[in-house]
This record gives C-alpha cells, structure tokens and sequence, in this order.
C-alpha cells in the first residue's frame, strides 16, 4: 500500500519547485537554486549572475497537518549599499503573502506531479503560516545575503 498524494515528499517538493520557478524565475527572470545546500552563484552559460535565490527544505512533519520549513536565500552581488538585496527580499517576499486574502496567507498550489508530458493534477493548496526574515548578513566574498525561513502546512492523509 503506497502513500496519499498529499504524503508524498515528491509531490511536495515538486508543488514547491514549480511555484517558485513560475513566479521568480519565469515571471522575473531570477536565477534559482531548487533544493541545493551549495549557496554559491548559480552556473549560467549566458551572463554572470549578480542576484539569485536558494531554496532549501528543513525539517518536516507528515500529519493530518503535515508541516515544512523552507529556508530562502536571497543573495546578491556588487551591492555595496544592500539595496538589490532589499528589492530582491520584497519580490521572493510578495509571493510569500497575498493581500486579497483575508488572512494574508499566501496559498502554494499543491499537486500531484506527473511524467512528462501528462497534466499535473491540484490536490489543494500549501498555506505559508509564517515567515521569519534575518538580518542582513555579508560573507567573505562580498555576497550579501538575507534568509526567509518560512512555515508551511497543509493538509494530508498520512
């Protein structure tokens, strides 16, 4: 016997994956790091890369409210006042929230991810719940960067 589909670590990660490359990659053209602890600047052929964002998952609880922490890294280069870091936090940051619901809570669609080629089918949605936002921080190379740890919940047949 095999798991619901709102239990599955795959469809999760993959709900996730594509939320964030639809809304911050296709729609703002920002390199991403999809579940990669390396921090480093992406390899693009094309350009170098001066701002991007990484997204890690931490820990996990699978329950009838199944519970994930994302932790994201805004991160930028040749910003020696942290100004494109801050216009960066509030683009990766409006996708986090939505003013038209009454809660605020942003709403992830969560779905059941298939092969190539077939449709992906929405089981529902990934509430954010919290999101906590560090302090700006700059590492030995000059990268300046900033982490978004954000609470997510949703229901799931375990």
């Amino acid at each position: 016997m095999g798991l619901e589909p709102t239990a599955r670590e795959s469809n999760l990660r993959d709900s996730i994956k594509k939320y964030f490359v639809d809304s911050i990659y296709k729609t703002h053209g920002i390199a991403l790091r999809m579940f990669d602890k390396n921090l480093g600047t992406p390899a693009t052929q094309t350009k170098a890369v001066d701002q991007w964002v990484s997204i890690t998952m931490g820990s996990k609880t699978r329950d009838i409210v199944s519970s994930l922490v994302l932790e994201i890294y805004c991160s930028t280069r040749k910003d020696a006042e942290g100004f494109k870091l801050s216009q960066l936090t509030d683009t990766v940051y409006q996708y986090l929230v939505d003013l038209t619901q009454t809660d605020r809570l942003a709403r992830i669609p969560f779905y059941q991810s298939k092969p190539k080629g077939q449709a992906w089918v929405l089981l529902g949605s990934i509430l954010v719940t919290d999101i906590i936002e560090s302090d700006d921080i700059e590492g030995e190379d000059k990268t300046k960067f900033k982490i978004l740890t954000v609470s997510l919940r949703w229901p799931a047949n375990v």
